[in-house]
Order: C-alpha cells, then sequence, then structure tokens
C-alpha cells in the first residue's frame, strides 16, 4: 500500500485528503465525540508541516445528495480550528466556485475544509460515469490524493476510490495505521487469540464470525445478540431481542465451534429489567433462569469475571461490540469489564470501532491504553470479515 512518503516532495503542492468526519452532534448541533477528527491530525499535521497546501474532504450525516444546513461541517471545522491550533477555512460547498476559490488562495502550510462531499448525489452512486464525473472535479483542485477516512474505505465513492485513480495516490497515517494494526488480527495473529462480539443483532455479524471462527481460539459473545445464542441453546430468553430467523445459524456456530476446537463463551448470567429504559429496576439470574415477562440488556457480573479472565490470558484481542446498554448506568457494567480487561492486558488490543470505541471513550477509558481503536466500525468488520475494501485496493501497487 503507498504511503505518503511515495509522494516524494509536497512543498507548494495542493493535495486533497478524505478524511473521516462523520461525528455525533447533540440537537445544538455541539460535537458529542471528537474522535475521529483527532484521529485525523497526524496526517493533517503531516502535511501542512511539509509546507503542502491542504484541500480536506469529509461527509457529516446522510443528507441524501441535497444541500442541507444540518449536516454542515462548521461544527467539525470549528472543532478543527481548536485542536490544529491554526485557522480552518470552510468552503461553502464542495467543488463550486467557493471551494475554487479558496483552494487557489491557500499558501504553503494552510489547509481548507470542502463542504459535506454528500450534498452532492454523485458522490455516493452507483453508477460509475457519475462518479468518475465528481471525481474529475475534486481532481482538478489538487496535484496528489491522500486516503485517510478508513470508516470509508469500504465504500466505492467519489472521494474515496474514483479520485484515486486519477492523482497520484497513498494512504494517509491513518489509514495505514488501521490497516497495519487490524493485519495484525487477521495474518498469523500472536495466540491465544479472542475475539469478543457484542451489538444488537447476530445478522451484523455473520461474516466476522464465519472468518474469524477459523483462525480465533475463543470467540466471547455478549450484547444484544448473545440471547440468540442463548435461544439456541433451548433457554428461556423473556422479552429479549431474539433474531429468530437467526436461531439456526447460531446453533451450527455453536456445533462448528465445537468441532474445530474453538471455545465459544456464552453468559452464564445476566442483567435483567422489566422494559428498556434507564430507570427500569435491575436484577441478576443465571442465563438459564430468566423470566418470560424480562428482558436481558447486560451480561451478568460472572460472565464479566469470565470474559475479563480469558481476555488477560489472552495474546491478540479483537472487539466489537458493546456487552449491553451501555448508555444505561445499570446496564453498562459488562461493557466496563471487558474495556477494564483489555486496557489492564499485555495482549495486542483492537476495539473495532463504531460503539465499542464510543463506549471506551464515554466511559472514560484511556484511549492509550489500547493497542488500536479504530475509527471505522463497518470497515472494520469488513475487513476482518476478509473482504476487499475498494478504498484499499485502489492504493496498492
Amino acid at each position: 500500500m503507498r504511503t505518503i512518503d511515495s509522494l516524494g516532495d509536497l512543498a507548494g503542492k495542493k493535495v486533497f485528503v478524505r478524511s473521516d468526519f462523520n461525528v455525533p452532534l447533540d440537537a445544538d448541533r455541539n460535537i458529542t465525540d471528537d474522535g475521529r477528527i483527532r484521529a485525523a491530525l497526524p496526517t493533517l499535521k503531516r502535511l501542512t508541516e511539509a509546507g503542502a497546501r491542504v484541500v480536506v474532504a469529509a461527509h457529516l450525516g446522510r443528507p441524501k445528495g441535497q444541500v442541507n444546513p444540518d449536516f454542515s461541517l462548521a461544527p467539525v471545522a470549528k472543532r478543527l480550528c481548536e485542536l490544529l491550533g491554526k485557522e480552518v477555512v470552510l468552503a461553502t460547498d464542495t467543488v463550486g466556485e467557493d471551494a475554487k476559490a479558496k483552494v487557489a488562495s491557500l499558501n504553503d502550510g494552510e489547509l481548507v475544509l470542502l463542504e459535506n462531499v454528500r450534498f452532492d448525489a454523485r458522490e455516493t452512486s452507483q453508477v460509475d460515469e457519475e462518479r468518475e464525473a465528481l471525481a474529475k472535479e475534486y481532481a482538478a483542485l489538487a496535484d496528489a490524493y491522500v486516503s485517510d477516512g478508513f470508516g470509508v474505505v469500504h465504500r466505492k465513492q467519489a472521494s474515496v476510490y474514483d479520485i484515486a485513480k486519477i492523482l497520484p495516490s497513498a494512504a494517509g497515517e491513518l489509514v495505514f495505521k488501521e490497516i497495519d494494526s487490524l493485519s495484525r488480527a487477521t495474518s498469523n495473529p500472536q495466540r491465544p487469540y479472542t475475539v469478543v462480539l457484542g451489538g444488537s443483532k447476530v445478522s451484523d455479524k455473520l461474516g466476522v464470525i464465519d472468518n474469524l471462527i477459523e483462525v480465533a481460539d475463543r470467540l466471547l459473545i455478549g450484547g444484544g445478540m448473545a440471547y440468540t445464542f442463548l435461544k439456541a441453546k433451548g433457554y428461556e430468553i423473556g422479552t429479549s431481542l431474539l433474531e429468530a430467523d437467526q436461531v439456526e445459524t447460531a446453533k451450527e456456530y455453536i456445533a462448528k465451534a465445537t468441532e474445530r476446537g474453538v471455545e465459544l463463551l456464552l453468559p452464564i448470567d445476566t442483567v435483567i429489567a422489566p422494559k428498556f429504559a434507564a430507570d427500569s429496576p435491575a436484577s441478576v439470574v443465571d442465563a438459564d433462569a430468566m423470566p418470560a415477562d424480562q428482558m436481558g440488556l447486560d451480561i451478568g457480573p460472572k460472565t464479566g469475571k469470565l470474559y475479563a479472565k480469558a481476555i488477560a490470558e489472552s495474546k491478540t484481542i479483537v472487539w466489537n461490540g458493546p456487552m449491553g446498554v451501555f448508555e444505561f448506568e445499570a446496564f453498562a457494567a459488562g461493557t466496563k469489564a471487558v474495556a477494564q480487561a483489555m486496557q489492564d492486558g499485555d495482549g495486542f488490543s483492537i476495539v473495532g470501532g463504531g460503539d465499542s470505541a464510543a463506549a471506551v471513550r464515554n466511559l472514560g477509558f484511556d484511549e492509550s491504553k489500547f493497542s488500536h481503536i479504530s475509527t471505522g466500525g463497518g470497515a472494520s468488520l469488513e475487513f476482518l470479515e476478509g473482504k476487499v475494501l475498494p478504498g484499499i485496493a485502489v492504493l496498492e501497487d
């Protein structure tokens, strides 16, 4: 995979950087988690310090190809300015007259942020010619291209894939680190190798389970998806989240794990409540003793200790998906237990983006204690599934 070094001396050159600034906002459009912006800083600092004239492109939300002020990158420009300690000019369009004028006025070491690329329907078009036409307009703004938005490299989009075929292109610091770290979990990982999977649905993780059950030593299952596995074992799961059409699949995974000698751990106890609410009264029962009128909202304390022990014994750990409804304090202990064990252990620890990364930050853990926290939930999953990521393949020699 080509790196920034392959682009040579960038002083005075305009460099188009695709970042991932799809950050969460509150009702007042304040950024509630700036992790993705901070993750972009190494590449942006490297380029500006090298004297490049940096043109940054990114998206926010799903404006569906329409200009929508609710999805403006203005909050991102403000936060990026604070983090970089230098002016960040925001263009009022993406490839229009304002963008062209602001790019033309850049001096060495300066940076302009284009407005949301998804305001233009061609960015995500399924028609190659439409994306390619937009990519040519992007390319006209720059001399080189750097891909640094890992959260979108699994998509064939104009600012991710098509532009890289036009300009001299390379992976940014973030994308390179992501691929390097995730490769350690898929290519000859240090063992014991443990995969922790959570989140709401088994169906979201089918490809990951299919791929990793062939290479992992242990699979630890939590979150809402655990109840489909418990149902597959014949347990009462009350009103817990259930994917009825995946019960047979869960049975197959349990059998396959046994056949391959993979330790597949399921919750042995669970935190239950009568309804899905922050103030719903919580109690703990064994996994095989759930009342029919209650729902499981977190793994229980015995399961937390069991999973923590498995993690502590491991040399490589990949975690994707929370163990419970961590946004509610009463149902956050399981996710905390997994995060704490990964933080305290000496194995190579990967937090696979999405809700897991948000949990680490929102629950107050020190991000530096983890080997790698991915910025791309979907991209991380597809990489772990063994899929080809278009935005990475286009950067390979």
